[in-house]
Order: C-alpha cells, then structure tokens, then sequence
C-alpha cells in the first residue's frame, strides 16, 4: 500500500470530528434528577420548619400583646368608675353640707322659738290685744324664716305615734284614743330638709 502524502488539513478534519463525538458522562460528579429534587425539597422543608417556628413565635408574642392590652383596657374600667365614685360622693358630700350646714345654727334657734310660744300660752287675759299680736307675729316671722331654710315644724297631735320623729315622755289611758296616739305634744319637734333636728315630746295613749 502506497502511503499517502501527510496532509495537516486531514489531521484537522479527523480532530473536529473527534471533538464532536459525544463524551461519556462522568457519573460521580453528575446528579441526577430524583437527587435533585429531594435536595430542593429539603430545603423546601428547612424553610417551611423556620417559617412555621417564626409564625409560632409571632402568635405567641400577638397573644401576649392582646392579653395586655385587655389588662390595660380593665384598669381603665375600673380607673373611670373609681373617678366617678369618687366624683358622685364627693357631690353628694357638698350637697348634703349645703343642705344641713344650719343645723347647729337652727338647734341653738329653737328654744327661741320656743319661749315664744310659751309667752303666748302663757299671757293672761289682761295682756293687750296689742301685745299678744305682737308676740305672735314675731313668732310668725321666726318660723316662716326657719321655713325658707328647709326646717319644718312637728306638731303631732292627734297622730299616731311615730318613733323616728316622736319621743314619748310617758304613756296614759284614754278609753276615748286609740292605743299609741298622741294625746298632748309638750315640746314641738324640727326636721331640716327631711333630717331629724329635734323629735317632738310627746304624751302617747294607751288602752284602758
């Protein structure tokens, strides 16, 4: 066989065609498709493990934060009504100071009161009409001013006996009254806007 002529462009064809042949993969450095997608899906179980532990964490503290805010809220609550406790007895304080801040002046008025109505019991028929009118007008004003002040007059005679506003100085048979009524009032009792300044003494029948 004659040898052909060496030709470097035939050298550079058998090359390319050399080139161009498929390799052979390299099966240790080459994964595989099942090994790739158990990778992803680890990760995709690592991220979803972190994810869940950080909403765990988020809920907890939101729970936390709500049970605050409900303390918060409460205190509040009790904070508004304690005020306005203390707002409602400190008006019903000053209301019930203004309404019996005269009582201790109208106890120390009454016995005035009271001589004057004995001094007019007690004039004789010898009194002129002039003097009699006087006294009692002068009682008049006296009580009708008393009476622009909330204080009322008791003068039970002839009602049922009432602990609360009456004291009995003593009881009498009457066969003509019934039982615990009162037959004589001895001293006219006072309330100031409905408080007790002075019960009225007074005579109490009894059965016969």
């Amino acid at each position: 066989m004659t040898n052909k002529p060496h030709d470097p462009r035939d050298e550079e064809l058998e090359r390319a065609e050399r080139e161009g042949e498929p390799q052979p993969l390299d099966t240790d450095n080459t994964d595989t498709l099942e090994d790739i997608e158990g990778e992803l899906a680890s990760d995709d179980d690592a991220v979803m493990s972190q994810s869940e532990q950080e909403a765990d964490v988020l809920a907890g503290r939101v729970a936390e934060l709500e049970q605050e805010l409900a303390q918060v809220k409460d205190q509040q609550v009790r904070a508004a009504a304690e005020a306005q406790n203390v707002r409602r007895r400190a008006e019903q304080d000053a209301e019930k100071a203004k309404k019996f801040a005269l009582e201790k002046f109208v106890k120390e008025l009454l016995p005035v009161v009271d001589s004057l109505e004995k001094g007019l019991e007690s004039m004789s028929e010898d009194v002129s009409e002039t003097h009699r009118e006087g006294v009692s007008m002068t009682l008049r004003m006296q009580l009708d001013v008393l009476g622009k002040f909330g204080v009322e007059q008791l003068d039970p005679h002839g009602e049922p006996f009432d602990p609360q506003y009456h004291e009995a100085m003593t009881q009498v048979a009457n066969p003509e009254m019934d039982p615990n009524t009162v037959m004589d009032v001895m001293q006219k009792g006072y309330t100031l806007n409905g408080r007790l300044v002075r019960p009225a003494m007074v005579v109490v029948s009894k059965q016969a």
